[in-house]
This record gives C-alpha cells, sequence and structure tokens, in this order.
C-alpha cells in the first residue's frame, strides 16, 4: 500500500506534518523529488524541527525512511541534518536508506544556480537544484554510485568541471573552481555516507511485496511542478503523484491513496504568477500570524486570500 501526500498549491501547506501525523501508521517514509530547497517543519513533542532532505517520518522511532533516486543530494545539507538529528537523540543510523541512483549536489551546481538567478530571476533558493537536475537530464550528472569509483568520479567530474568553469568565468565572471579539494571532500563524504546507501527501489518493492504500507513525501506543490506549474516560475521536478513513481521506482498500480493539502489561503514564495496576492494590512496580518516565512530561506512568503 502507497499513500502519497502532494501539496495542491505553491507548496508550504504543511506536507511535513501532515505527513508526520500519517506517518504513525506507516512502516516506511520515503521522499521523492526535490532537494534541500524544501523546508518541512514539524513540531513532535513539543520541539521544533526543520528538516530538507530527511523524510518527516525519522522522528517516529519504528519508521524506516528513504531518500529515493528522483531527490538530488546536497552532501553539507545531508550531513548538517543528520548530525542535528543524531544530537537531539533521534536515531538515524539504521532507518534512513539513500539511494545509490540520486544525483549529487556538486559546489559549481550552487554557483550556477546563485549566477542564473540574478539574471533570471525566477525566485530559486540559491541551493544549486535546477542546475543539478538539468545535469541529470543531459545524461552528465554525478551520482551517489559514481562516488564508488574513484578514478570514474575524477574523470566525470573533471569534465564537469571544465565545462563548468569556462561557463562561471566567460559567462559571468566567475572565479575558477579547484577540482582537488572537490575530490577530497566528496570522498570523504562517500566514506560518511557509505552505510545509508542501498538499492532503494528493491527495498521499497520488497516491502509492497510483503504487505508494508508506505508513505510518499514530496517537496513543494502542485502548481510549481515543471510541467504542470506556472512554467518558467516552477522548481525543476514532478511534485505531483506521478512524480512518485519515477522518484522511487514503484509502480502506479501500487499506489492507493493520495492526500492533496491546501491551507485556508495561499502562499508562495519567489516570482511568478499570483492573481490574488494581498499588498495590505490583511495580507501582513496573515504572514505575522501564520509566521509565514520560508522554512529554507527565510524570506517573507506572497500571501492570498484564498
Amino acid at each position: 500500500m502507497v499513500t502519497v501526500v502532494v501539496g495542491a498549491q505553491w507548496g508550504d501547506e504543511g506536507k511535513g506534518k501532515i505527513v508526520d501525523v500519517l506517518s504513525e501508521h506507516a512502516d516506511i517514509v520515503a521522499r521523492y523529488q526535490g532537494g534541500a530547497n524544501a523546508g518541512h517543519t514539524l513540531v513532535h513533542n513539543g520541539k521544533k524541527t526543520v528538516l530538507h532532505l530527511i523524510p518527516s517520518g525519522i522522528l517516529r522511532p519504528d519508521v524506516q525512511c528513504v531518500i529515493g533516486n528522483g531527490v538530488v543530494i546536497d552532501p553539507v545539507a545531508l550531513r548538517d541534518e543528520i548530525t542535528m538529528l543524531e544530537n537531539a537523540g533521534v536515531e538515524v543510523r539504521g532507518r534512513l536508506f539513500i539511494s545509490h541512483k540520486a544525483h549529487l549536489i556538486m559546489p559549481y551546481h550552487k554557483m550556477l544556480d546563485r549566477a542564473r538567478e540574478q539574471s533570471q530571476s525566477i525566485g530559486t533558493t540559491g541551493r544549486g537544484i535546477g542546475p543539478a537536475y538539468i545535469d541529470k537530464y543531459s545524461r552528465s550528472g554525478i551520482r551517489v554510485v559514481d562516488l564508488l569509483d574513484r578514478p570514474l568520479f575524477e574523470e566525470k567530474l573533471r569534465a564537469n568541471l571544465a565545462e563548468k568553469n569556462t561557463i562561471l568565468q566567460k559567462i559571468y565572471g566567475a572565479d575558477e573552481m579547484d577540482i582537488d579539494t572537490m575530490v577530497r571532500e566528496y570522498l570523504a563524504f562517500d566514506q560518511y555516507i557509505d552505510e545509508y546507501v542501498t538499492d532503494t527501489t528493491f527495498l521499497l518493492n520488497t516491502a509492497l511485496a510483503e504487505g508494508k504500507h508506505i508513505l510518499a513525501e514530496g517537496a513543494q506543490g502542485a502548481l510549481l511542478d515543471v510541467d504542470h506549474g506556472t512554467y518558467p516560475f516552477v522548481t525543476s521536478s514532478n511534485p505531483t503523484s506521478g512524480g512518485a513513481c519515477t522518484g522511487l521506482g514503484i509502480p502506479p498500480t501500487a499506489i492507493n491513496r493520495i492526500v492533496g493539502l491546501v491551507k485556508a489561503y495561499s502562499t508562495r514564495v519567489g516570482n511568478g504568477p499570483f492573481p490574488t496576492e494581498l499588498h495590505d494590512a490583511t495580507g501582513e496580518k496573515l504572514r505575522a500570524d501564520g509566521a509565514e516565512f520560508g522554512a529554507t530561506t527565510g524570506r517573507p512568503r506572497r500571501l492570498s486570500g484564498g
């Protein structure tokens, strides 16, 4: 059985809180798309926790958590998140599983994201999400599994960095990035996450065959879907329910329930059309009362009364 939780607006509908509640009856919570540009805020046992990559079910001790192949992973953000949870007394080892097919966000992805945002003004978080997906679909991306073969990893990294350095220097006037430092940092990351990496597609389909309940967690919202949202002011992946199948490697026939979330008023972070946006005192009051500031960026959210 698979339940998919989808934001039906522009994100920030409270998916993390709902996933936390529903995970009480789940065996596995699996994140299927996006990256550290998402922020799910939870209040568990009176304590506030903000998660960006690790599924919201991690606060339930009997629940396994999966970061699927459709997620792009920032090594720095992931390590910080694991450390934060462990310092809070949450057991992560043995419960978190990371797809070996997930793509990695590299430092040049973040630089390109910030540089492009200055000229395009889409309203991205600057976390390198879009450029990482670009490399994925241009078949030049670096996946978690590539870290296992150092010569191949260095070969791919050198080829990518030669191209990215040219773009960063010639187009954006940025400094050249050092490959040796990058290689050392990512190989150290490989040693750190090795115990978490597995074939999550096999893990999830085995769980389905055993009759277990999987809760699929998306990021952002349907109106930010790269295909079905307000293009080009969208995210770089598919937060809609179909993304759960490709982002986790599970069949559509396994999905028994889709939960779409809305809140009484709409919010949006970043640029793009928002016809009923409030620019008055009512909007300011809603923002203040609802603490409507991005969990990832801290940016004030744009508000609409309906």
